[in-house]
């Protein structure tokens, strides 16, 4: 009865809903309950909701707490004390009597909003006792005045409540495990039952508008996401207002399912224009101008876009006169001041009624979750590039899984200096914030080495994205102190270098978090984390995401990596085939992805980096990586930058050449740190040159490193 009159008074104050009671019943009866811990009523709530008798495995300390008796009585208490080992045991008996508890793996409420540590006690009772395991999601319970976030989120009254039950699944340890290693294992599979369980039950089959809705409901309408060097930041309502106005004025020139070209910088404006965009049913073309007049142009010939957004305050300061005179030869420019002359008093007023409204009217329109949100455009490192349709969910999916993994809360600050064109500026450096709570301060170049640190410095920056050429730059011009308040920097889209990560860890205290993705992934695979990192590595790969490794001649350990999940894009428009989308597909079928990196993932499915497929040499019938030369050399001459390229060889089939900054550069240098790695993977040949061809992104650009290398042996008869 009293289970009843709470169950009544819950659902009236919290609208408490709860998902998946089938799959409660599919446990059976022998069965470990596991949940996040939200707030102290996460007890309640489960002693509430779930049928039958269950067992709480509870701290004994605060199972002593006075105020929480009264609630425990609902239901069986097992006392644990953590720091005892007869306790795990007494917890495994009580498991094998055919019982239901429920254990709090993290030991604690969390202060983050994301998943705390997990400990591996659960993991091993689970394993030893055969048990059934039941992931169950609390969501909400974290935004009322009984969890541990004050400070952190905005605190509600009546925050709706809900419970969600996942299929139960069971941890086996292999046979051949035993001891402190098996119980490792056991703690290191819950931790992946419950990340996958926090993306599993995220919302992020919606549009990145429907995104924005939700974010402001959850931190507020006047809770700062956005700004940049003009210094006026941006509420959620005032994005949305602005977003909604210019919206409005490009749905009036474009039709509805155009590609539109973005030629603009990093800003706040820029946000509004590509949320005005998809808020209509355009897609926004993210135009890379670093590539120059005839790469806009063939970008856009690709997505067969006919109107381009850019500003004359932009193409000025930038001079961008050129590339702007090209481009209307061929297609409309648009000029954002030209068409704000629109604006007026009652369009205005009219935009922030469909802001305060958008809960609303929003939900009436017909955009899917699956509908195209951005057009990025591949960096033509290897190629020609291709253009990359990201739906609003692979990005979203995205967004879940990092949060799955790593906790941001809304006091976090990112400095965003990648370019939007970029997908990891776009989607992490972006829309992560927004979506989040975050918020990013837009800053329009990474190449101001010496700025950067202080901006930083100025806004109290908390979490970074760069690459290593970028972070190794800003490393060596900051102030020690400058990055004071970074909780995280997290390194992306070309290897980490051990001198990076050493100036880092050295200088600023601060450890650098290595991922890898790609464009077509939205575009996080894997990333380390602060809770599972492993040096060396890139990381393990994202909640619900799902690999192949392809056999590859002459590699002996790993293989080429496929990949398929919620993140992998919708398809490739390409240049033999402008305005037709191509979806991703390898030789695992549909919806896979191929990304042509080699790769080895270790036994905790930790991946390291053995380097592109098309960045192998073949000497001698051996495979070497042009990857694992540019390393040696980063270890003989951590100073300098490298590049490796591979040219044929009448002999041995292909030779390898190496480029570098470093001076007075001899073979010697890297024979002297090479030891035990075969000749044939040395550089034939050392070029010494004053700088590496590198792109708008910090990557190296491998056809021009190529096409220099050429140059020099040309130029030199001796060669």
């Amino acid at each position: 009865m009293l289970k009843k009159i709470l169950r009544k008074l819950l659902t009236f104050v919290y609208k408490v809903e709860v998902k998946g009671l089938d799959n409660y019943q599919k446990a059976g009866n022998r069965v470990l309950i596991i949940s996040n811990h939200t707030s102290f009523l996460d007890p309640l709530l489960l002693g509430a909701f779930l049928p039958d008798d269950i067992t709480f495995a509870i701290n004994t300390q605060i199972s002593e707490r006075w105020w929480l008796k009264p609630f425990l009585k609902l239901s069986q208490v097992f006392p644990m004390d953590p720091t005892h080992p007869l306790s795990l045991k007494e917890l495994i008996n009580h498991l094998k009597k055919d019982t239901k508890t429920v254990i709090f793996p993290e030991g604690r409420i969390t202060v983050t909003g994301s998943l705390m540590k997990i400990y591996d006690g659960p993991g091993m009772v689970a394993d030893k006792s055969e048990a059934m395991i039941l992931p169950i999601r609390i969501d909400g319970a974290e935004y009322t005045h009984f969890s541990r976030l004050r400070n952190s989120v905005r605190l509600r009254l009546f925050p709706k409540i809900t419970i969600r039950i996942l299929s139960p699944t069971q941890i086996k340890a292999p046979d051949s495990l035993r001891g402190k290693n098996r119980r490792k294992f056991s703690g290191h599979v819950l931790t992946d039952i419950m990340t996958e369980m926090m993306f599993a039950t995220s919302h992020y089959r919606q549009t990145l508008f429907s995104g924005l809705l939700e974010a402001r409901k959850i931190h507020g309408c006047s809770h700062t996401v956005a700004e940049d060097l003009e210094r006026k930041p941006l509420s959620y309502d005032a994005l949305i207002t602005r977003s909604i106005l210019i919206g409005d004025l490009i749905r009036d020139i474009t039709r509805e399912g155009e590609n539109v070209g973005v030629f603009l910088p990093n800003s706040t404006k820029t946000l509004c224009v590509v949320l005005g965009l998809q808020l209509h049913g355009r897609t926004p073309a993210m135009l890379n101008y670093s590539t120059g007049s005839s790469g806009m142009l063939s970008a856009c010939n690709t997505a067969q876009v006919k109107t381009v957004l850019t500003s004359r305050r932009f193409i000025e300061l930038g001079k961008f006169q050129n590339e702007a005179d090209q481009l209307s030869q061929q297609m409309t420019l648009v000029y954002l001041e030209d068409i704000a002359s629109a604006l007026n008093l009652f369009t205005k007023a009219k935009a922030y009624v469909k802001c305060k409204t958008a809960s609303y009217w929003y939900k009436h329109t017909r955009y899917s979750a699956d509908s195209p949100a951005v057009i990025l455009f591949t960096s033509g490192s290897e190629g020609t590039p291709k253009g990359v349709v990201l739906s609003h969910s692979n990005i979203l999916a995205n967004h879940k899984q990092i949060q799955s993994r790593i906790n941001f809360n809304a006091q976090d600050v990112v400095l965003n200096f990648l370019p939007m064109f970029h997908s990891f500026g776009f989607t992490v450096g972006t829309m992560l914030p927004i979506m989040s709570g975050m918020t990013t301060f837009f800053y329009p170049s990474p190449l101001h080495y010496a700025v950067i640190p202080e901006i930083a410095y100025e806004i109290n920056a908390t979490i970074m994205f760069g690459t290593n050429t970028f972070l190794s730059a800003y490393g060596k011009k900051a102030h020690p102190y400058d990055f004071y308040s970074i909780r995280y920097v997290v390194a992306g889209a070309e290897k980490l270098q051990e001198g990076t990560r050493q100036l880092w860890s050295d200088k600023f205290g601060i450890r650098i978090l290595e991922g890898y993705g790609a464009t077509e992934t939205a575009p996080v695979t894997s990333v380390n984390t602060p809770m599972d990192c492993k040096p060396g590595t890139v990381g393990r790969i994202m909640p619900d995401m799902n690999y192949h490794l392809e056999a590859i001649p002459g590699i002996e350990e790993g293989g080429k990596l496929h990949v398929s999940g919620p993140n992998i894009m919708l398809g490739y428009l390409l240049a033999d085939n402008p305005g037709t989308l191509v979806p991703p597909e390898s030789i695992y079928g549909k919806g896979w992805y191929d990304t042509g990196d080699i790769v080895h993932i270790d036994e905790e499915g930790f991946i390291s980096i053995r380097g592109r497929s098309k960045r192998f040499a073949k000497i001698g019938g051996e495979m070497v990586s042009l990857t694992a030369v540019e390393q040696l050399a980063s270890k003989a001459w951590p100073g300098a930058l490298h590049a490796a390229v591979s040219i044929p060889d009448p002999k041995k089939g292909e030779q390898i050449l190496l480029l570098t900054t470093q001076k007075n550069a001899v073979i010697q240098d890297i024979e002297a740190v090479a030891a035990g790695v075969a000749k044939i993977a040395l550089p034939r040949k050392i070029f010494i040159v004053d700088a590496i061809p590198v792109m708008a992104t910090g990557k190296v650009n491998y056809p021009a490193v190529t096409d220099l290398a050429y140059r020099i042996i040309d130029s030199n008869s001796t060669l």
